[in-house]
């Protein structure tokens, strides 16, 4: 669940509160399961930065008119009335000053009460079709529950996500329903993940690392892109903030064929004022062993692994000429980790690919269902690893106005797909005057 409700809701267009029912389906037994695990339990609510360069998109012309329809500070201004404190970290990312995400979840189902608003949980939406009088969704319960009940709306906002982190409920139907509508789509792939690497060394497990993380290209022998963070090192390879960013960049038909990330471990000396800082060590230490070596440096485990990379000799410091040095400092400057293969959805933040922008940027077309507002994940964009992505698409009612204001074309006759609704006897209908608000994340 990105947001309960846009920042000014209802739109000046609109009756104001007490005029309009909202109804929340989510398919979990209680929504806010995935924002409970963002930012590492802290969720992250926002970031300082946001702009068209931070994001993974092939139309960042689309995406600038997207943005720029965008209030940037309505968010947290619309956070700070329910009573939230923020706190901002250096780079930009921004968290409930108490580092709970529980806290955000309940402040949001205080406002969601405040306002009566519906909530069902344990819905599964099925289909979505649209009539001349709004929408009809068909939604399925649980296995123990009753049978499919149709729902029927004014408007329709779907943020249902992507097919990141399945374990919290998403599914992606989000994209299969924006396709069966007619929408186009890209293929989708797994984004912002932990990296497999050819040979991991399962002994470094669980460590973390400050270093500067370099993609490169090893077939046209060329830097991709430098990312700086914590580096922690997985029995299968690689993982943390910067390596996530740097996944982003292994999407299909990039053409990264030979794709490598080096570490520099010591990011803030050279390399030759680092072999200098490792040559004046031994005659200051009160050991002489290799595992002595590293002590105030870095992890004894990840030392011993660096040792070993360099392929130096299990000696007395001592005994080790000055090229020993100047080995050790390369390897900790370009420590260097091949065959990248990205991990699967279930360690995915986001999904790559999915519903494309229009080309002016003004709305995501979707040809079968020009009514719904289409947000977040299901918009086919994906932000840097744990940013908020704003809403996407203009909210129209059939025939009405866009929330931006502007007269819109009354919605082209619907197609009706493969799945129909059909009537069945004892089944209740139940109504929602205005809108339905699909939080399936």
């Amino acid at each position: 669940m990105q947001r309960a409700l846009p920042p000014h809701w209802p739109p000046p267009s609109l009756p104001r509160q007490g005029a309009v029912r909202v109804t929340v389906l989510d398919r979990n037994p209680r929504c806010g399961k995935k924002l409970l695990a963002t930012g590492n339990g802290r969720c992250n609510l926002d970031n300082t930065g946001i702009a068209p360069e931070q994001y993974f998109t092939a139309d960042p012309a689309a995406l600038r008119h997207l943005l720029a329809a965008v209030d940037a500070a309505a968010p947290l201004e619309w956070f700070a009335a329910l009573g939230l404190y923020t706190r901002t970290d250096e780079a930009g990312r921004v968290y409930p000053y108490s580092n709970q995400a529980a806290d955000v979840l309940a402040l949001l189902e205080g406002h969601l009460a405040r306002l009566g608003v519906e909530v069902r949980t344990g819905c599964t939406v099925q289909t979505l079709s649209q009539n001349r009088s709004g929408y009809t969704i068909l939604c399925g319960g649980s296995p123990e529950g009753p049978g499919p009940r149709p729902w029927r709306a004014d408007a329709v906002i779907c943020a249902m996500g992507g097919n990141a982190g399945p374990q919290f409920g998403t599914d992606g139907f989000g994209t299969r329903f924006a396709a069966q509508c007619g929408g186009k789509l890209e293929p989708l792939y797994p984004c912002l993940t932990a990296l497999q690497t050819a040979k991991p060394n399962r002994s470094l497990a669980g460590i973390r690392a400050k270093a500067a993380a370099t993609l490169l290209d090893l077939d046209r022998h060329c830097t991709v892109a430098v990312e700086n963070g914590e580096v922690q090192f997985t029995d299968y390879g690689l993982s943390g903030i910067c390596i996530m960013q740097l996944s982003g960049l292994l999407a299909p038909g990039r053409g990264l064929k030979q794709p490598a990330v080096e570490l520099d471990l010591f990011p803030a000396l050279d390399e030759a004022a680092l072999a200098a800082l490792f040559a004046a060590r031994p005659p200051r230490l009160a050991g002489d062993s290799p595992a002595e070596f590293w002590l105030g440096l870095v992890h004894p485990k990840l030392g011993r692994a660096l040792w070993a990379a360099a392929r130096l000799p299990e000696m007395s410091l001592h005994a080790l000429p000055p090229q020993a040095w100047q080995a050790l400092a390369r390897t900790a400057k370009h420590w260097r980790f091949e065959r990248l293969t990205p991990c699967g959805w279930k360690q995915a933040q986001t999904t790559g690919g999915g519903l494309c922008l229009n080309g002016n940027g003004r709305a995501v077309p979707v040809p079968g269902l020009p009514g719904p507002l289409l947000c977040g994940r299901d918009a086919g964009l994906r932000r840097q690893l744990r940013r908020v992505q704003p809403p996407l698409g203009f909210w129209q009612r059939p025939g009405g106005r866009a929330q931006c204001g502007k007269a819109c074309p009354a919605p082209k006759a619907f197609k009706p797909q493969k799945e129909t609704l059909i009537p069945q006897k004892g089944v209740r209908s139940w109504q929602t005057p205005f809108v339905l608000l699909f939080f399936i994340r």
